[in-house]
């Protein structure tokens, strides 16, 4: 694959309802939309899910643009790839910064495959044509209203509900959802609000009956979360601690948790992604694919991921019209009774919609 140019867009969306965690409330999403071009004159789509303050992570929006216009960029136009295995080897001795990595080696994916002639998928060596999802609920200003939205995903066939939980918004509400709905498949997220000094606190979840509590600890914890497991019977989920299979070795090793949650920009990219897949497969650990908020063309990456045989639980892509007054592709995700249809055309199997995305372009910049 020889790369013709690079176009980085700062793009910004408004999210149709406002998005609260233990982190902070999201109105909008800034991004960073990859576009890499071949000579043959293919495009290769990507989004970066750094946010605009480090807040998740480190790694934010102009962090993401300096490492990659000073030093991936420079990096990838070097010389050709023969494959996008060969992008996070390339990157490797650059310290960190996994989502800016992975946008570029996620927009190479795409165009590797669309050169292929493949759906992104099967490129990935995914065996699924439909992949179940679940919905993810912010924090409400009532359970009341978490329980109106609870109600609604359930009509639409959600396959999981995922609450996002923190101190003085969990056990209680908790409660009150499993009152209503006592056997939907229920998990909790935390964002690492909690420390061992709420164990007690939190091994009251366990009367519940959920299929995971995710990240409860710190973001960079793999030793207390294996403390916190031997007290809990329900399984530890661990999502910020992770970014890459070695992570993943010492976190099984140690017993921190008994599920992984798989975001592609938090590991460094889909190569990556595919390692840590293949490695919980051989240790009959259960994986499913976490949302950033992402976009239309982020979305589709996480469908293809999706389609690996190891993610054996639903995960957060829900669609687009749950976070989007328009998408920024067509046509967009779309949803039936908890369950996508994986497209098989070539590459991620969505078209970028140019016009769409020049109206939510606050900057661009060309690199050849």
């Amino acid at each position: 694959m020889e790369i013709k140019h690079i176009i980085l867009r700062h793009m910004k969306m408004e999210l149709l309802q406002p998005f609260t965690t233990s982190l902070g409330t999201e109105y909008d999403k800034d991004f960073i939309l990859v576009e890499i071009k071949s000579k043959e004159g293919i495009s290769g789509w990507a989004e970066s899910v750094a946010a605009i303050d480090p807040l998740y992570k480190e790694e934010t929006v102009k962090t993401n643009w300096h490492i990659m216009e000073d030093f991936l960029i420079p990096l990838l136009l070097q010389k050709p790839v023969q494959h996008p295995d060969e992008v996070y080897e390339r990157f490797r001795h650059i310290r960190g910064n996994y989502m800016a990595k992975s946008a570029l080696e996620g927009a190479m994916w795409d165009l590797y495959a669309k050169q292929q002639g493949m759906s992104l998928a099967k490129a990935l060596g995914g065996t699924k044509e439909k992949i179940d999802v679940g919905i993810s609920l912010g924090i409400q200003e009532s359970v009341k209203d978490l329980l109106h939205l609870v109600e609604d995903a359930l009509v639409k066939g959600y396959k999981r509900i995922k609450v996002k939980i923190q101190p003085g918004w969990d056990v209680e509400v908790i409660r009150e959802i499993r009152q209503h709905y006592p056997s939907i498949p229920l998990m909790a997220d935390a964002n690492s609000a909690y420390s061992l000094k709420d164990i007690d606190r939190l091994a009251q979840l366990d009367e519940f009956s959920l299929m995971m509590i995710e990240q409860p600890l710190s973001h960079d914890d793999i030793i207390d979360h294996a403390e916190l497991q031997k007290r809990l019977t329900t399984p530890i989920c661990l999502d910020e601690s992770i970014h890459s299979a070695e992570d993943v070795r010492k976190a099984i090793q140690l017993g921190s948790c008994k599920v992984i949650n798989i975001k592609i920009g938090r590991v460094g990219g889909l190569s990556e992604a595919k390692r840590i897949h293949d490695l919980c497969q051989a240790h009959d650990i259960p994986v499913w694919c976490g949302g950033m908020l992402e976009a239309g063309v982020g979305r589709a990456h996480n469908i293809a991921i999706t389609t690996l045989p190891g993610f054996v639980l639903p995960g957060d892509t829900a669609a687009s019209s749950r976070y989007w007054k328009e998408d920024i592709i067509d046509p967009e995700v779309t949803v039936e009774n908890g369950v996508i249809t994986v497209p098989d055309k070539p590459g991620i199997g969505y078209e970028p919609n140019r016009e769409r995305i020049e109206e939510r372009t606050l900057y661009s910049k060309l690199y050849a």
